[in-house]
């Protein structure tokens, strides 16, 4: 097997040790596969930096910081990414918050995506749907770690699909969002709750929670446009007919392959998980306004 991991970063004063950690990830649970990384640097000036052997350093802007590195990928790559069995696309904070699931990606599992239009990783989601754009939607996945085979990667041609602060902002503090910024009051909740360091309803926090005030409001954007460019991207690749499966649940049904239904429903992915269920109904759909 033959697998591309793009690694994304902002320099390396805050995760010094991230890339070392996700190698030593491939060597323990994947030795056998043949990699290739590029690492996109956003706090370097675009271009090629240095080849090492398998290893391809890029700078990028850093204009929507991973959306924007993973795009600088695309772009370098172009039709290479067909050579590739898998795209393996993680950040420098993959080890952040909730790590179970990286174990998971094993070979059989990692085999047993051959020729399937499926986008692996950790299925997150909220306790009721919100609404973005003209999406509605409950669930998404984790994009510090996720594989996908090259053919749904390439649909994309670019990730940056929230766009410009200008469209959902207002730049108030107190009132962050534009009157009419096209998502859902319960996901600008939602957003505001989770940045500042609320629990929003299932026992976790952000490891990196802000102040909301004048200072610190152009940072909340930037980090709520990253949010919604994962969500976002999750539920582009579901319309292009790309199901997200979650690597637990695969994890336990491998030996069971031709009794598998890949098209069961992700909050019965996430429930029927071996450790670490999580147990959510599907809503309805809320009004943006």
């Amino acid at each position: 097997m033959r697998i591309l991991t793009i690694f994304t970063r902002f320099g390396t004063e805050k995760y010094a040790t991230a890339e070392h950690e996700l190698d030593r990830l491939f060597e323990t649970l994947l030795p056998d596969v043949a990699r290739d990384v590029v690492v996109v640097d956003t706090a370097i000036t675009a271009g090629i930096v240095e080849r090492n052997g398998r290893r391809t350093l890029l700078g990028s802007d850093n204009e929507a910081w991973e959306f924007s590195a993973i795009d600088t990928a695309i772009n370098f790559l172009g039709e290479r990414v067909w050579t590739y069995d898998l795209v393996n696309v993680a950040t420098s904070a993959f080890r952040q918050l909730y790590v179970g699931y990286l174990e998971r990606f094993t070979p059989a599992v990692l085999d047993s995506l051959q020729g399937r239009p499926v986008c692996l990783g950790h299925i997150d989601c909220y306790n009721e749907p919100i609404r973005v754009l003209d999406y509605v939607s409950q669930h998404w996945f984790r994009t510090s770690c996720f594989f996908v085979p090259p053919g749904e990667f390439g649909i994309l041609q670019s990730v940056k699909t929230a766009g410009h602060r200008d469209r959902w902002f207002s730049g108030d503090p107190a009132r962050p969002f534009r009157e009419d910024a096209p998502l859902s009051l319960g996901y600008q909740r939602l957003l505001t709750d989770w940045l500042t360091g609320t629990d929003i309803g299932q026992g976790a926090t952000w490891h990196s929670a802000m102040v909301l005030d004048s200072a610190g409001v152009a940072l909340f954007e930037r980090k709520a446009l990253t949010i919604l460019n994962e969500h976002l991207l999750a539920i582009r690749l579901r319309a292009a007919g790309c199901r997200v499966i979650d690597v637990t649940w695969l994890s336990s049904r491998v030996k069971s392959l031709n009794e598998l239904d890949w098209d069961t429903p992700w909050w019965q992915q996430i429930a029927e998980r071996s450790v670490d269920a999580v147990h959510v109904t599907p809503g309805a759909a809320p009004a943006v306004r």
